[in-house]
């Protein structure tokens, strides 16, 4: 079964929707155009987009932002896109990211975002499954690395340049050409833009494909419909209380669906937007924007405190040791604070003068203004969340997927319960099945996978629940605790199971551990491959007056390799005797998206993992 752009493929059956629906662009949006419209005319704002462009930040007021979709949404259309065709875009994030994907959304057009990372190879699979007729690119570097895979696609009929002026490809043209000839039938027939608004999709037609990266298998296509993603957008926004006052920097990739729908409620809600120039250049842009708000991933909270941390072991001496004893102060007193419990005075003393002298640095690296960040994408250690708070930065996590638009739960400044990702936002279920699976059910929940009826299937339960893959727990109150995926639970050959993330987060309290694999399934114990915080051990190597200097020499070093195991046993004390890791082995290279050992949003993709390191991993299980 290959379900068409105006059909719901369910557990059970295929049921046909309908596309008429008017535009109630003065009422709550039942569309990402009508959001888009709605929000425009609203938030009249100068700076509505920004970013930066030959060393200064350039701006897009609110009114170019809507005449650019719309010349956008023309062109598309002059170029043969029809309602439901597919329009993939593989680019970094950029203003032209979102100006394409409105502009797709308002001629009716369904966008599937590729990760700029992915291989070749992932990249012509996607757009060979959606049947994608334009491609949107970065530029021609971007596209060069990909060409040879996709040159003869036989859907693809012109690539767009976002950011050329020319180029040899013969399907090609660049952004500012498909932008002028928008432009250019506009203004010779204006009926056109009627067309547009009277054309409009439906809050049932389908909005966005978007591939799941994955840590096992081949992508899947997730289909999620104008309706997901606007009710989605309203259900979550209370819970994270945006406001118009707010200035967001964005850095994750638009490509997930956590910063596209993040995207789409800046936009919503009326927020000045900047778009952060690169993973390099994040500390810089947050000094030069200062942001009030930042959706991150954990991985990225984990690299601040991590730079902090070496800067702190390079200075050496009182420095170190202030750092590690203001962070031990804000950890007891963020404890306390969030189960709203009596601070003693002595604890609150310490910890004004840990706030003035260490933590207010913190918060002037990071822009000074910082009042939210939003955590999602993985799993968020406790550890870092206290850190965090103590130093006046309250993370809040957030849960859900892809197949979910995808926020099911989430937490909030009132209600941030460390541990938890919060409450399930209004109109979504939660419900935990016997095997301590994650079930949900709401208008949130995507269609189906593209082209994959099976898979489809597998992932409703009969009574029309969609099983999440996460295992979890609810408390009272309603809390959602997330503990591990169901399909990365270990089992070892004496036939207990273990979860790989709780043990890993123990292993990752050390200073002395930037990341950190739990390897052992189906073996007789649980060992454990580590990325050494290099910083750190070096720190160290000084100050026992050992002679090590190569990472390569570290990770062979008696002493080094002892003060590790000595580290994982006593982080690991609490845990049961079956879990207990009982070999380690260190790493010399950090793992990466582009060594293909982690997912765009920074996940470990286990099975890579595994391949790359089996001689590693056999040694570790030699008797």
């Amino acid at each position: 079964m290959n379900p068409s752009p105006n059909t719901i493929a369910t557990d059970k059956a295929v049921h046909t929707i309908s596309t008429e629906a008017p535009l109630h662009t003065d009422e709550l949006p039942t569309t990402l155009v009508e959001m888009f419209e709605r929000a425009l005319r609203v938030h009249d704002k100068p700076d509505a987009l920004n970013y930066k462009r030959d060393g200064a930040w350039r701006s897009i007021t609110s009114q170019d932002f809507l005449t650019r979709i719309k010349a956008v949404a023309l062109s598309l259309e002059a170029y043969g896109v029809k309602r439901g065709d597919r329009v993939a875009i593989f680019s970094e994030n950029c203003p032209e990211w979102t100006l394409t994907d409105a502009g797709a959304l308002f001629a009716g057009a369904v966008d599937v975002p590729i990760y700029p990372t992915q291989a070749p190879a992932q990249v012509r699979y996607i757009l060979d499954d959606s049947e994608a007729r334009i491609l949107f690119v970065q530029n021609a570097q971007a596209y060069a690395r990909v060409a040879e895979h996709i040159r003869d696609c036989a859907s693809l009929q012109h690539i767009v340049f976002f950011h050329e002026e020319s180029t040899d490809e013969p399907k090609a043209v660049t952004f500012a050409e498909l932008e002028r000839r928008g432009r250019e039938l506009a203004a010779a027939q204006p009926a056109l833009l009627e067309n547009l608004r009277r054309n409009a999709p439906a809050p049932d037609d389908l909005a966005t494909i978007i591939y799941t990266s994955g840590t096992t298998g081949e992508p899947k296509g997730v289909m999620l419909t104008h309706a997901n993603l606007t009710t989605n957008l309203i259900d979550s926004s209370g819970q994270l209380g945006f406001s118009k006052g707010d200035v967001v920097l964005s850095v994750l990739p638009l490509s997930h669906v956590f910063e596209r729908l993040g995207m789409y409620m800046y936009i919503d809600h009326g927020m000045s937007v900047f778009y952060a120039e690169s993973l390099d250049k994040i500390g810089d842009n947050m000094r030069e924007v200062r942001p009030t708000i930042m959706l991150c991933v954990p991985r990225l909270f984990e690299k601040i405190y991590a730079r902090i941390k070496e800067r702190a072991a390079e200075a050496g001496g009182v420095k170190r040791t202030l750092l590690e004893w203001a962070v031990e102060t804000g950890k007891r007193w963020a404890k306390l604070k969030l189960q709203r419990e009596n601070i003693p005075a002595l604890l609150q003393l310490q910890y004004n003068v840990a706030s003035r002298v260490v933590f207010s640095k913190w918060r002037e690296g990071v822009g000074g203004r910082v009042r939210l960040l939003v955590s999602g994408g993985a799993a968020l250690p406790d550890e870092i969340a206290l850190i965090f708070f103590g130093a006046g930065l309250p993370i809040v996590q957030g849960y859900g997927l892809t197949e979910t638009s995808p926020v099911i739960a989430a937490g909030s400044l009132e209600e941030n319960r460390v541990g938890t990702v919060g409450q399930t936002i209004p109109n979504v279920e939660v419900r935990i099945a016997e095997d301590g699976e994650i079930e949900t059910r709401g208008p949130n929940v995507m269609r189906g996978y593209y082209n994959k009826p099976a898979e489809t299937e597998a992932v409703f339960t009969p009574d029309g629940w969609f099983r999440t893959g996460d295992i979890g727990t609810l408390d009272a109150e309603g809390f959602l605790r997330i503990t591990d995926r169901k399909k990365e639970l270990f089992k070892t050959s004496g036939g207990k199971y273990l979860s790989p993330l709780s043990i890993e987060a123990c292993i990752k309290r050390s200073r002395f551990v930037n990341q950190v694999v739990l390897v052992g399934n189906g073996r007789r114990f649980p060992a454990a491959l580590i990325v050494p915080d290099w910083e750190q051990l070096r720190a160290y190597a000084k100050l026992k007056g050992l002679d090590i200097k190569t990472p390569a020499e570290f990770c062979k070093h008696p002493r080094i390799i002892n003060l590790f195991e000595r580290q994982v046993n006593g982080k690991c004390d609490g845990l049961a005797r079956f879990e207990q890791v009982k070999r380690i082995a260190l790493l010399e290279r950090e793992l990466t998206i582009e060594g293909g050992e982690l997912t765009p949003t920074m996940k470990v993709k286990r099975r890579v993992v595994d391949e790359k390191y089996h001689d590693v991993i056999e040694e570790l299980y030699k008797t």
